[in-house]
């Protein structure tokens, strides 16, 4: 009768024996089809005695750092796990031998294929070894700038970004304009003065430091306020003035709901994979409002909340019309049923986000020139 049984459960349920046993645990690969390359994936799944599974997803080919798998799940022939680190997520089906799944990644609004295959030590990817980690800076060394470069962004240039390459720091598709908040921590309404193309021309800089190791952020912004001096030729002067401010604050008697950060971490992260998405990793509430007044609100953000200290957490919200702005014209977002900002503050950090007025520092600028030839 038990053969029988089996066929049965076959034809009614469409699965094998072997899949009604299947274990998700061991080496699973494949390639992941992206606008801009096929990238080699490796999720390593384990289970626990209790069995509880847990595993570390790899992308060989962008360095093969280790990435956390969390909400990993077997439903019958459905698999589902969660990376949050890099805000993706999978979600596939087993074949019928339990050896392969089909299914896609999700990272952003459009999900990408990607079939997985059992491997055995024999098939199995190799892992690179990760690099070491950068040797940091001395924290109390003021660098100066060994060489720097200056050039305009191409025409179709998307996004903004600051970031190290090897011994070079970089600031990508940045305007002056930006550049100034950035370096010295202010809105663009903290800024006043100065001609239109600040804000129209935006430009690669690449500053080389003349000291080595990786500039914690502090040095960033020291080593692109001198790049303003030496290219642009930025001369200012401050004043204090009573502006309308967001602040950020820990309501009385309330616990936040972020996560300490490891140790051992040099640069924070707080790169925005879509509007309205913020997976920030080593975070200070101070870099939160530096990062909110920057990309994402039009007015100046100022940290009262307190809270010492760097943080794991995720914001997710639907930005409004008025909400990243500085990223230049965009098409209205489709509604995604996510909270607004203010709600997704309480509700995600257990922080609160409030309008306000506060004295704040104004930078006015008494000089400013288009940067020579390199």
């Amino acid at each position: 009768m038990r053969p029988r049984l089996l066929v049965l459960l076959t034809l009614i349920f469409g699965v094998s024996a072997t899949l009604l046993g299947q274990d998700l645990s061991g080496t699973w690969q494949g390639t992941l089809t992206t606008p801009a390359a096929q990238l080699r994936v490796v999720f390593k799944i384990a289970k626990s005695a209790d069995g509880k599974l847990s595993g570390q997803g790899f992308s060989i080919d962008q360095g093969a750092q280790p990435i956390p798998m969390n909400a990993i799940s077997a439903d019958g022939r459905v698999v589902k796990w969660k990376l949050d680190a890099i805000s993706a997520s999978y979600e596939g089906t087993f074949a019928a031998d339990g050896n392969a799944i089909n299914g896609t990644m999700t990272q952003g609004p459009t999900p990408m294929t990607l079939n997985l295959t059992r491997a055995t030590p024999q098939t199995a990817w190799a892992i690179p070894e990760p690099p070491p980690p950068p040797k940091p800076m001395d924290p109390a060394a003021d660098p100066g700038i060994e060489v720097s470069t200056v050039k305009l962004s191409p025409p179709d240039a998307r996004g903004r970004l600051y970031t190290m390459r090897g011994t070079q720091l970089m600031a990508i598709n940045t305007s002056v304009m930006n550049l100034i908040t950035f370096a010295y921590d202010l809105h663009e309404k903290q800024i006043s003065a100065g001609p239109s193309w600040i804000s129209s021309d935006r430009f690669e800089v690449v500053v080389k430091p003349d000291i080595p190791g990786q500039p914690n952020i502090s040095q960033m912004k020291r080593l692109f306020q001198k790049a303003l001096v030496d290219r642009f030729q930025l001369k200012f002067h401050t004043e204090k003035r009573e502006l309308s401010v967001y602040a950020i604050t820990l309501p009385a008697n309330a616990k936040h709901k972020m996560t300490e950060s490891a140790p051992g971490q040099n640069l924070p992260n707080l790169i925005y994979p879509r509007l309205g998405l913020l997976p920030a990793r080593n975070a200070t509430m101070t870099d939160l409002a530096q990062s909110m007044q920057t990309a994402v609100l039009d007015r100046p953000v100022v940290n009262q909340t307190k809270i010492e200290g760097r943080y794991d957490f995720t914001l997710d919200w639907m930005p409004d019309e008025f909400q990243f702005a500085s990223f230049g014209p965009r098409p209205p977002s489709p509604d995604n049923g996510k909270p607004n900002i203010f709600q997704a503050f309480q509700e995600q950090l257990g922080l609160k986000l409030e309008s306000t007025k506060a004295p704040a520092d104004v930078l006015v600028i008494d000089k400013v020139e288009k940067p020579s030839d390199n």
